[in-house]
């Protein structure tokens, strides 16, 4: 157990598995009281009491965060429980892949709904407790399908895309009043919607950590590790950075492959 996060209260979106059970996990084992958020019941619980069985505190708090009734709705009992609220980390997102030309409306609606919806109603509702503490930090999970164009990814892309412009906005907004707003890109990690996708690559998950400069796909771990950094106190002059953790793929040219 550390303390990088000794006396604060954070809720923590879609964190019934993958990068969201990560930071639920590693803020409550640095010392944070987590309020862990899943649009599945079951999964919230389970998170729940694998941090209590760890030493951690926590409580559950399922709920839809597309609804906005329901965001505010889970802000309101993570600081009726907590006491207050310092980090919110949204992370909840509705992938899905289709070419653009074959994406319908209801795909379209319940990505942006949940992945960019769900970010700003996030935000509104924790900025109405975290202004008047003047203090509290935002992280934002976006992605690497928001730097670029990739196959099947428009809707998903674009959505995450405008996560990093809400993102920066609101540190623009927000920082003189003690408030920090950070986006994390994760690149591919292993979360249960990349892993039921990669085995059905071309050539396989070999072929497909292949093309990533780390030659592996990433651990939500150390995803949270990130979040925990722009969380904590040690972030505190770091307000509106976009942080890509994708081992090394956005950071390559569009040049052939020379390995």
């Amino acid at each position: 157990m550390g303390d990088r996060l000794h006396g604060k209260v954070a809720l923590v979106t879609a964190a019934g598995s993958g990068i969201g059970r990560a930071c639920a996990l590693r803020f409550a084992a640095e010392g944070a009281f987590v309020a862990v958020n899943d649009v599945v019941a079951e999964r919230a619980a389970a998170v729940t009491r694998e941090i209590a069985a760890a030493g951690g505190r926590a409580t559950e708090l399922p709920g839809d965060v597309s609804s906005a009734a329901e965001m505010e709705r889970l802000v309101r009992e993570t600081v009726a429980r907590g006491g207050r609220l310092d980090v919110l980390v949204n992370n909840a997102a509705a992938p899905a892949g289709a070419l653009l030309a074959e994406t319908d409306d209801a795909t379209w609606r319940r990505v942006l709904s949940v992945t960019l919806d769900g970010t700003f109603l996030g935000m509104r509702a924790a900025l109405a407790v975290m202004l008047p503490q003047r203090s509290g930090s935002i992280v934002n999970v976006s992605s690497g399908a928001a730097l670029g164009g990739e196959y099947m990814l428009g809707a998903y892309g674009a959505a995450k895309a405008a996560v990093l412009n809400l993102t920066r906005t609101a540190a623009v907004e927000n920082a003189r009043f003690g408030v920090r707003v950070n986006a994390i890109c994760p690149g591919s990690i292993a979360t249960p919607p990349l892993l039921a996708w990669v085995d059905h690559v071309p050539g396989g998950r070999s072929a497909f950590e292949a093309q990533i400069p780390a030659r592996r796909i990433g651990r939500p771990e150390e995803i949270a590790g990130v979040a925990l950094f722009l969380a904590s106190d040690e972030a505190s002059y770091v307000n509106g950075a976009v942080i890509v953790a994708d081992g090394g793929v956005a950071a390559r040219t569009a040049a052939p492959r020379f390995d």
